[in-house]
């Protein structure tokens, strides 16, 4: 409560300062001149004036405000080493309790995550936010539990937006020690087949370290040991690496651990190479020409990333009419330079109504089956020419073929379906209008009869028969389409068919696209959230488990999103490495930069935090000695000091800032009383001049 005088005069001010005016010359003169009563006198137009001043005594009633106290809980991946994180919270938990038995402060308490996007450990970022709604004078100071490495320290104390000390109570103890390894140079992209260097190095810190010792350093790629070297600690390394295969390649480098040291998680480091691949070499024979002899030649050439050699056998070898060399084919096909010595060069063989003419020596189908059992691809597309006598499976290609031709061939009006397999296989799978009975695409009029030996059926023609079989033979692969009448669907009629989506993935899928395998586990980041999608031929799949880059492991149970395709995921929150694993298949993912910040130097430490709190009056001071016993300083209210720390406490300001809740106003000079102090000084003033 707080007592005043306010005035709220009845004139307006020039005339009350022209009365005080006069008021002034007439005592002076009265004063001069020894008037009779002159005093007398002027008390009274003195009383007067002050009446017309309208004087009023004001009594405030306002209630204090609480001293705000910001306490800074880091929970960054850092704080979860050793027994920060329990040193952490004790420490939170009885600095509470000791400010809330001080009157007059309100604690608050604000916990800093990392946010994923590798900047670190953000706790003034926290502090700004939790106290964005508090004005400055009401702000008593804050509080940073943490190990001291924070990354957005300000440089001035004046931007920290309070008037009030700031203290750092530093969990970890000063007697540790830690290896890490640090990533200088890495390569984003590379071609699939070409060798990339990373360069790395391997750094100690703390007690008893320094020295050029030798390190055992590891390297992996998607999971899997390729290779180990010897590294000296301090000194740059180059290593070399290998792209094999399109998309993501995984590495990891990691150090053998120092005894005693403080975590192992900053011992690796973790570089992501795109995988590049050249372009894909197709070679395309043609053989019995027919009205879909260009479909596959115009869906390869619409595709950038395929390089096509395109023949089309138009003349055997045997056939005399006399016509001119000069009117013959432009170029004579170079069957010893494509099936025997460059065959090696080709991604993929396709086989478009190829019938045997002559053209092609059994020996070079010889080199053919080996080519796929070595990890090729052939493709054969066929029509009667696979039913009749000059059938390629009456070659050496016969063992790795899945389907044996019954010699029949099927001439009926016929939809296309999908098998029950391929409604799961990712070469078929959510094939537009195949969930439509019958299928949303036009008829076909003609397949040949087969008697599957191996493969997996993933369309069906006329009366159930195989119409597409895959098959994997040796390292490589090989699928069959048993109808010629895939052109249909290109031309448009009866509304064409998806012809493009199935070609091209039966293509892709030759060739080893990692997207298109039946059996994977593909793990990736939208964001904060980690996405696992898992791809199978079976009825159901088991929970993956995430481990995550600190070693904690979560189950996550997979709901199937469409046939063979089964996806799972979960919010994260911290950088690194994360595995997933169904027991079978393991995919790995890297959340964040390459090289965090937050793990780039893991040492607690009170220089970080020292300079900023020294100027605001606070103190950075360790919670643990070397032995690790916890020992937690006093906490004091003070008014105003320019030092708030000392030897085992830590001061906090309290504010003087009150909310208003009433003003009670009393006018002297109105009523009663008013009047009878007027009326009074006149009487006094006329029985003075009487006598």
């Amino acid at each position: 409560m707080i007592w005043s005088i306010s005035f709220d005069p009845f004139v307006p001010l020039w005339a009350l300062i022209g009365a005080v005016a006069i008021l002034i010359v007439l005592t002076i003169l009265t004063g001069l001149l020894k008037f009779r009563g002159w005093l007398l006198r002027s008390a009274t137009m003195a009383l007067v004036t002050l009446a017309l001043a309208n004087p009023a005594i004001e009594r405030e009633d306002r209630e204090p405000l609480s001293s705000v106290v910001a306490v800074v809980v880091d929970k960054s991946q850092s704080q979860r080493l050793a027994d920060r994180e329990g040193v952490t919270d004790q420490t939170a938990t009885a600095l509470q309790e000791r400010l809330a038995a001080l009157p007059g402060f309100e604690v608050r308490l604000l916990e800093s995550r990392n946010s994923g996007s590798g900047d670190g450990t953000q706790l003034f970022q926290t502090l700004s936010n939790g106290l964005s709604d508090v004005p400055p004078d009401r702000v008593g100071g804050a509080v940073l539990i943490t190990d001291g490495q924070v990354h957005d320290v300000p440089e001035q104390a004046a931007t920290i937006g309070f008037d009030a000390p700031l203290h750092g109570l530093i969990t970890g103890t000063p007697d540790e020690r830690d290896r890490r390894l640090v990533l200088h140079k890495a390569p984003r992209f590379g071609l699939v087949g070409s060798e990339q260097v990373v360069s790395v190095r391997v750094l100690d810190r703390g007690r008893g370290t320094g020295g050029p010792d030798r390190v055992r350093l590891s390297v992996r790629r998607d999971g899997t040991l390729i290779s180990e070297r010897q590294a000296t600690v301090g000194t740059t390394i180059d290593i070399p690496v290998e792209i094999v295969h399109g998309g993501d390649n995984i590495f990891e480098f990691e150090a053998a651990p120092l005894d005693g040291e403080l975590t192992e998680l900053n011992n690796r480091a973790v570089v992501t190479i795109d995988g590049i691949r050249e372009n894909l070499r197709v070679l395309l024979v043609s053989g019995s020409p027919h009205a879909g002899e260009r479909t596959w030649r115009n869906l390869l050439k619409s595709d950038a990333s395929v390089d096509l050699v395109h023949f089309t056998i138009l003349r055997p070898p045997e056939k005399q009419d006399g016509t001119p060399i000069n009117q013959l084919s432009l170029i004579a096909f170079p069957t010893r330079e494509l099936f025997s010595v460059k065959i090696d060069e080709f991604d993929l063989i396709i086989f478009d109504r190829y019938v045997r003419r002559g053209v092609l020596p059994m020996l070079y189908f010889d080199n053919i089956a080996r080519y796929v059992r070595d990890g090729g691809a052939v493709l054969l597309a066929g029509g009667p020419d696979y039913a009749e006598g000059g059938s390629l499976y009456r070659t050496p290609l016969a063992p790795i073929l899945p389907a044996r031709p019954t010699g029949a061939i099927l001439e009926e009006p016929f939809h296309a379906t999908l098998a029950d397999l391929g409604e799961r296989h990712p070469v078929t799978r959510g094939l537009p209008g195949s969930r439509q009975e019958p299928p949303a695409w036009s008829r076909w009029f003609r397949a040949v009869e087969t008697e599957i030996e191996a493969g997996q059926i993933l369309m069906s023609g006329p009366s159930e028969t195989p119409l597409l079989v895959l098959n994997r033979e040796g390292e490589g692969r090989v699928a069959l389409l048993l109808s010629d009448h895939v052109w249909l669907w290109a031309r448009g009629y009866e509304g064409g068919g998806p012809h493009v989506p199935l070609l091209r993935r039966l293509g892709h899928w030759l060739m080893k696209e990692p997207d298109l395998e039946e059996e994977a586990l593909h793990v990736s980041m939208r964001g904060p959230e980690l996405l696992v999608e898992r791809q199978t031929l079976a009825d159901d799949v088991s929970d993956v488990t995430v481990t995550s880059p600190t070693g904690d492991d979560t189950t996550i149970a997979m709901t199937e999103s469409a046939p063979g395709l089964w996806r799972g995921s979960m919010p994260t929150a911290e950088t690194g490495l994360f595995s997933v694993t169904d027991g079978t298949l393991t995919g790995l993912v890297h959340a964040g930069p390459q090289n965090p910040r937050e793990f780039t130097d893991v040492l607690s430490t009170t220089e970080i935090l020292s300079a900023l709190a020294d100027a605001t009056g606070g103190s950075a001071r360790r919670l643990a000695d070397v032995g690790g016993t916890v020992d937690m300083p006093r906490v004091v209210a003070m008014r105003s000091a320019a030092d708030f720390s000392g030897n085992g406490w830590i001061g906090f300001k309290t504010s003087d800032a009150s909310v208003l809740n009433g003003i009670d106003r009393y006018p002297l000079f109105l009523g009663l009383f008013g009047l009878a102090l007027l009326l009074g000084a006149l009487s006094a003033t006329w029985y003075r001049e009487g006598r």
